[in-house]
């Protein structure tokens, strides 16, 4: 057995959650960069996402997950199908809740988490928006549903407390040599991101139903010395949200391409030269097939 796998420690870090708990600004606070999309609309995060934090004698391998949900058709039913494997796959799991939330997660999900035999870490996020009554009531409610967590009061928009739990992790990690070489960031390509960029921005500008009904796809990825080319198709479910997000006379998807396009060069460091198309793909969170080809 060499020194790296004697010396060095390494695992999977689940991070779960109801939406918009925090865990995409945990995970991108803990690793330092900003990998996961955050907005305030639920449903943000709809693919797993993974953050990976190297020190001299460590692999953290964070695990950002979709918002556990109710699924109501397919998309969302491959999204639960992430939280599972996140349940079976991981070292240490982490459970974020807010201090107003009383079990969001349902009966037999708590049953899930008393059977499962790795370190869990109950995560109380936002504690800045709560009080010190509130929270001791909030530790004797989750004590009375879980016998076997670790509890922490933190902030991830403040980073509060985030070191020291950054040092607990690190603690509770097995034994073992890394999973990904040490100067990877994350398991995704940089497709992914400059998909997850323009689904962003979307999620930001338009309201009700449109944000849920995109899908962005590169079509496209030209790397040049000094400017990265993309071609991105933007999927929508019916003609009227086509044109809602074309805008007249363009000037919506202009305005969702100008924001892509900053937002592209500080994560790439290089012009971006950033050709968006608006098409109809008509149900396709409904459409097995079409899920797989966008990836879930």
């Amino acid at each position: 057995m060499n020194d790296q796998t004697t010396n060095h420690k390494a695992g999977f870090v689940n991070i779960v959650g109801r939406p918009n708990v925090g865990k995409s600004t945990l995970m991108n606070a803990l690793v330092g960069e900003a990998l996961s999309t955050t907005n305030p609309k639920a449903q943000t995060t709809r693919h797993r996402i993974l953050g990976i934090l190297n020190g001299d004698d460590y692999q953290l391998v964070f695990s950002d997950t979709p918002g556990i949900i109710d699924p109501a058709y397919a998309m969302q039913e491959s999204m639960m199908r992430v939280i599972n494997d996140a349940l079976e796959d991981a070292d240490i799991l982490l459970l974020m809740v807010e201090p107003q939330q009383r079990n969001p997660f349902g009966d037999a999900f708590i049953q899930r988490l008393k059977a499962i035999d790795i370190p869990v870490l109950l995560l109380i996020n936002k504690i800045d928006t709560s009080n010190q009554k509130e929270l001791e009531n909030v530790h004797v409610f989750w004590k009375s549903l879980l016998h076997n967590v670790e509890f922490w009061n933190i902030s991830a928009l403040h980073t509060f407390q985030l070191d020291a739990l950054k040092q607990r992790l690190v603690e509770l990690l097995p034994q073992s040599p890394p999973y990904y070489p040490k100067d990877v960031l994350t398991d995704r390509s940089e497709r992914f991101f400059c998909e997850e960029i323009v689904r962003e921005k979307i999620l930001s500008l338009y309201d009700k139903e449109i944000p849920y009904a995109v899908q962005a796809i590169v079509e496209e990825f030209k790397e040049e010395d000094e400017l990265i080319r993309i071609r991105m198709t933007i999927y929508v479910e019916r003609e009227s949200q086509k044109n809602i997000i074309i805008g007249k006379g363009g000037s919506g998807i202009k305005r969702v391409s100008m924001l892509a396009r900053k937002d592209m060069e500080a994560f790439f460091n290089k012009k971006i030269f950033l050709e968006p198309f608006v098409k109809v793909a008509k149900n396709w969170r409904k459409d097995e097939i079409k899920l797989k080809r966008f990836g879930y």
